[in-house]
Order: C-alpha cells, then sequence, then structure tokens
C-alpha cells in the first residue's frame, strides 16, 4: 500500500496567531463518537445538526445531545463546533436565525459557515458564536483571506486544494487563525464543486445529500464497444485520503493554527486512532522540537484505521494520476474494531467490554487507550454477563467479560486481526 506516510525535507515558515500551539479537531458523527474524539485527545470536534450541514445521512445533534456533548467537552477544556456550512436556497433560511440562538444557548463554540446569509446572520442574531469560514469557500489566496478578516472572522478553513507554499504567503500576509484538512477523505472534484450527485440521484452535494458518485464502479466504452470484459474490475475515479503525520513539523511550522481530521460518518475506532496518533505527535513535538521523530508506532497505528491507500494532497504538489483509485479498492486496514472497555475488576483480571465485533477464544486481539497504551493478547477466557462460559461474542453490543494481560480502562478500544 502507498501510504504517503514520509518525512519532508523542506521547511516552511509560517507564524502562529492566537493559538500557542495548533489545535486538533475531530469530527464526530454523534454523541458517543464526540466523547471518544475528545477522550482520546481532541482539542476540538465538529458536529452537524439536524438543519443546515452537509453531512445529512450522519446522525446529527439535536439540541439537547448538543448540549449534553458541550458539557462533556468542558470537562476535558475542549471545544464543541456545529456545520452550518450549507449553501442555502431560499427555502432553506427560515428558520435559521432560531437555530443559530439555540446553539450559542446550549454553548456552541463556534460555527462553520459557507454562506454569506447565514454568517451575517450569526454575527447580527448570535454574537457569542465565533464564525469559522467553511472549505466550502475554497479559499486559497491571501486576499481572499484577508476580506473575511475584515468580515470579523477570526478563522478560516482553507480550500483542500491549499499547497504549503500558498499558506506560507497567506501566513506572511494576514493575522488571522488557518484551519487546514490534514487527514481524511478527499474530494475527487474541485471539493464542494461536484455535482455528479446532483444528476444522477438529486441529492445536492451543496446541501449535504452527497451520494459519493465519485466512488461507484462505472462501465467505461469506446466508440460503443465495453473496455471491460463481463466479471473484470470496473472504473472508479475516488481519490487516495490524505495523510499528514509525515509533515507534523511542516504543518506548525508554516502556521496552521488547527489541524482539522475528516469523517463525521466514519466510525469510532477510526476517529479515536486517527485522533491519538495525532496527539501523540504533537505533544512529542512540542516537548522537543529540535529532537522529533516521527515514530514507525504511529504510522503503523495510522494504517490499522486507514480505509483507503494514503497520500499527502495537495500539500507538496498537484496530484497525480497515481493518487486516484481507478480500479479495486486495497483494503488497507488488517484489523476490525471488536469491542470497548466498560470497566475492569483489578481483583479478577477481567474487563467487561461491549461487543462491536464477532471474536473468539483463541483469537489474537489488541487493546489500545490514549496516550499510546497498547498491547496484544489472545483471547483464553470469555464469559457472558453472569459467568457462564462463551467460545464466541456473536451478538452485536453483547455484554462481556474477558481476561486480559493487563489492567484496561473505560473507553479503551479491542480490536482483531482479520488477516
Amino acid at each position: 500500500m502507498t501510504t504517503g506516510i514520509r518525512t519532508a525535507s523542506r521547511r516552511y515558515q509560517g507564524k502562529r496567531n492566537r493559538l500557542d500551539r495548533p489545535e486538533l479537531l475531530a469530527p464526530a458523527g454523534n454523541l458517543e463518537k464526540l466523547k471518544f474524539a475528545i477522550h482520546y485527545g481532541a482539542d476540538a470536534v465538529y458536529i452537524g445538526g439536524q438543519k443546515y450541514g452537509l453531512r445529512s445521512n450522519a446522525d446529527n445533534f439535536s439540541f439537547e445531545e448538543m448540549r449534553e456533548g458541550v458539557e462533556f467537552a468542558n470537562r476535558y477544556g475542549a471545544k464543541v463546533f456545529v456545520a452550518t456550512n450549507i449553501y442555502a436556497h431560499n427555502e432553506d433560511i427560515e428558520g435559521i436565525e432560531a437555530y443559530l440562538r439555540n446553539l450559542e444557548d446550549v454553548g456552541i463554540a463556534a460555527i462553520i459557515a459557507a454562506d454569506p446569509v447565514i454568517i451575517e446572520t450569526a454575527q447580527r442574531v448570535a454574537p457569542k458564536l465565533e464564525v469559522h469560514l467553511s472549505t466550502q469557500q475554497s479559499t486559497m489566496n491571501w486576499q481572499a483571506v484577508k476580506f473575511w478578516k475584515d468580515e470579523g472572522l477570526p478563522r478560516v478553513v482553507l480550500a483542500r486544494e491549499t499547497s504549503f507554499e500558498e499558506i506560507e504567503e497567506i501566513k506572511k500576509h494576514v493575522d488571522i487563525e488557518i484551519e487546514a484538512f490534514i487527514h481524511g477523505a478527499m474530494c475527487s472534484s474541485y471539493s464542494g464543486r461536484c455535482v455528479l450527485s446532483n444528476h444522477f440521484t438529486d441529492r445536492d452535494s451543496n446541501r449535504g445529500g452527497c451520494c459519493q458518485s465519485c466512488r461507484w464502479k462505472y462501465d467505461l466504452f469506446v466508440d460503443d464497444a465495453p473496455m471491460y470484459e463481463q466479471g473484470e474490475d470496473q472504473f472508479t475515479m475516488g481519490s487516495k485520503d490524505l495523510c499528514m503525520i509525515g509533515y507534523l513539523p511542516e504543518l506548525i511550522e508554516v502556521g496552521v493554527d488547527s489541524f482539522k481530521i475528516e469523517g463525521r460518518m466514519k466510525s469510532i475506532h477510526y476517529v479515536a486512532t486517527v485522533v491519538n496518533v495525532y496527539r501523540q505527535a504533537i505533544d512529542a513535538y512540542f516537548a522537543d522540537p529540535e529532537g522529533y521523530e516521527l515514530k514507525q508506532e504511529w504510522i503503523e497505528e495510522m494504517n490499522k484505521a486507514a480505509n483507503r491507500p494514503l497520500n499527502t494532497g495537495f500539500f507538496l504538489d498537484t496530484p497525480g494520476v497515481e493518487d486516484h483509485i481507478y480500479g479495486p479498492e486495497e483494503k488497507a486496514a488488517p484489523y476490525d474494531f471488536a469491542g470497548i472497555v466498560l470497566d475492569y475488576d483489578d481483583r479478577t483480571g477481567f474487563a467487561t467490554l461491549q461487543q462491536r465485533n464477532h471474536f473468539k477464544v483463541g483469537q489474537e486481539v489488541e487493546f489500545v487507550g490514549p496516550g499510546g497504551t497498547f498491547f496484544k493478547q489472545t483471547v483464553t477466557e470469555l464469559t457472558d454477563e453472569s459467568g457462564a462460559a462463551l467460545d464466541v461474542a456473536r451478538h452485536p453490543l453483547q455484554t462481556v467479560r474477558i481476561r486480559t494481560l493487563k489492567p484496561v480502562k473505560p473507553m479503551d478500544m479491542m480490536r482483531k486481526k482479520i488477516r
């Protein structure tokens, strides 16, 4: 698998603004994912409400869930942002003032917005809400960034197509927080401008309905003749995923203020694993910038959560033909998420788990927790809640008990090797 995880030789120079160190910003598609993202090291999370966001198929949050999420985040000193980043049609605007006031009332720190009417309305009716410019505005040059700063925005989320050189130039000219995607799925079109979904399924990408048409399988024809025989792998055109763990010093030195991870539709295991790796790397850099080294164990851990082959997006140069997936996707992650630790009994050495995937006695598993705590073992003893012996944890969300080689903590994860 081509990972794109390597160390850059070039150094870029930028500047920090209001943040002493970069914020690690994680996606949270529901309340459980929010809690795991923050527990594993996110400084902030971004979520979607039940209106005005671009992930209409995510679970999304009610105002009651938002309030609970904010209360949880506050205990960790973290923040919660809400995506309100649709491009609104006339019928979308009704109710926006009340919605934004409710976000302010439940304690949301900021909204992420692209449409000027949503931006202006938030500034007018909910002044305690920060407004961060969404990547949907495709902002890539310092004059555009300056325009939005002059409009009163404290932060701009740059287009995914922005390079290191362009970020460097922006930071030289504009004193503003810069947020950049550093990990996750990339749009194979110009981000946020694809209309394939609209034409194929009547689902508007810019109103939260993208059906990911680029990842479908297609037949190709030349002069009405198919290029593929029946049974052959069909054509796709999805891009590889972004991963910048190998360029952490460059991201910090160029002055990116917020490191954004993509993936509100991704699993708890994916979000927690990716956050955990970047948290360790950021902390290691600031503990000893001159002696910082990329650890092989971080790369190995990141690959356990990767859904697709990885690359560096537009940061270093323009992606080429090798940066897209034109045939069957290689399954990158050789592990499946198998369970969440609910409790641990020091006296018996048994952990209580909630099963999230089928596993059995005799199978090799791994336990991982925040800060890189990690160990492997074979499942030797497995029981149900009453203590009756089991050979397999086969039922979804089944509560089971497993003897562990080392102590574990609630919210630690267990995964199993699948190949």
